[in-house]
Order: C-alpha cells, then sequence, then structure tokens
C-alpha cells in the first residue's frame, strides 16, 4: 500500500483511559474520529464497547482494526466458553486479544471473574501487561490525561471517585488534543457488573462578543 494512503486511513486518534479502584475498574472514552491531517471524520464513534456480560474493551490507533478486534475477540471467546465449558479469566482473555496480530493498534481491557475481582490489562504491539493503577494506552490524548491521573491517582480509590477523575481526564485532553472530542463515555466494572454510567455531548457553543 502506498505511504501516502496508509498515512490517511481512519484513525481513533483519541482518549481511553482505565483505572483501576479498589472496588472495581473504570474504562472511558472520548468520540472523535478522525482520518488524515487531523479532519474529523465520524462525531459519534463509542470507544469503549462491551464485549460480553463481564468484559469491556477499547482500543487506540486504526479504527477498522479496533473494530474487526473487538468483534473478534467476543467471538472467540464464546468459542473457548463453548469448549471448555467454563468461563475465560480476565487474564486469559487479555492474553487471547493480545496474540490478535495488528499493525496499527493498542488495545485496554477490563473485566471482572467469577469470584467478582476486576482487573484491567493493557496490550501494546503483543506485550501485555496487568495494570495496578491507570493507563491511557497510546491514544494521542495519553499526554494531557497522563500528568493529571499521576498527580491525582490515590491507590485505593472507590469506583465513585474514579468516574470523576475519568471525566477530568477527559476535559483535560478534548480541551487540548485535536483528535479528542465531541462526547465521553464512561463505564464502571464491578463485581454487580458492567455500567455505563456516564455518557456526554460535547456540543460547541458560539456566543458575541
Amino acid at each position: 500500500m502506498d505511504e501516502d494512503i496508509k498515512k490517511n486511513i481512519l484513525k481513533t486518534g483519541t482518549t481511553i483511559l482505565g483505572i483501576v479502584c479498589r472496588d472495581g475498574v473504570v474504562m472511558a472514552g472520548d468520540r472523535r474520529t478522525s482520518i488524515g491531517h487531523g479532519m474529523i471524520f465520524h462525531k459519534d464513534g463509542e470507544k469503549v464497547k462491551v464485549i460480553n456480560d463481564y468484559l469491556v474493551f477499547s482500543g487506540c490507533g486504526s479504527a477498522t482494526e479496533t473494530q474487526k478486534v473487538s468483534k473478534l475477540l467476543g467471538a472467540e471467546l464464546r468459542l473457548k466458553e463453548l469448549k471448555s465449558r467454563k468461563r475465560p479469566t480476565i487474564k486469559q482473555s487479555a492474553s487471547l486479544l493480545s496474540n490478535i496480530q495488528v499493525v496499527e493498534s493498542a488495545f485496554i481491557l477490563a473485566g471482572f471473574d467469577e469470584d467478582g475481582t476486576a482487573s484491567l490489562y493493557e496490550i501494546t504491539g503483543g506485550f501485555l501487561k496487568e495494570i495496578k493503577d491507570y493507563t491511557a494506552s497510546l491514544g494521542s490524548g495519553m499526554q494531557y490525561v497522563l500528568g493529571l491521573l499521576e498527580r491525582q491517582y490515590k491507590k485505593g480509590i472507590s469506583v465513585e471517585e474514579g468516574v470523576e477523575l475519568a471525566k477530568e481526564s477527559l476535559k483535560s485532553s478534548t480541551q487540548r488534543d485535536a483528535a479528542s472530542g465531541n462526547g465521553i463515555d464512561i463505564f464502571t466494572i464491578t463485581k454487580d457488573g458492567i455500567k455505563k454510567v456516564v455518557t456526554q455531548t460535547i456540543e460547541p457553543e458560539y456566543k458575541d462578543e
């Protein structure tokens, strides 16, 4: 493929993040999808996807790869469960995700095991790592998020505190990162299940001076 064409394929740009809390995990993302040299292509692309009743997935890089991988992961996990007659653990699910070959994407995956324990994993270039505090993966908004999280995250925070921290993190990136914006979605993953707790649209407002 011509290099100029490759540089202009659909990108997620994006801000995605995961925060580990004492009673669960918070995952969040913006909604902007860009193409080429910073052109906004879609304003309603939800970056955080519920894979099944115990897993939440998000990716950055190529929007096409991310969409395909999320569907493939769900299908492969279902097959694994049918064959083994037991639900894969979150670690096993993350390991499977790390073995799906991609070229331009990185992922985060969170979920809760059958004992109610929630966990968060990051997959970059096939490298799998369990996250014990927070991550913003390799999205374009990462640099705006990590500084805030580094200063404000405290080990042992509650899920409610994690949701508020995720909000502030996304606000920071959408104000400064041209590839992030248009809306935010925040999910909680706990022993009680997966809940979408925040869904907001960012609307431009014009005022006379």
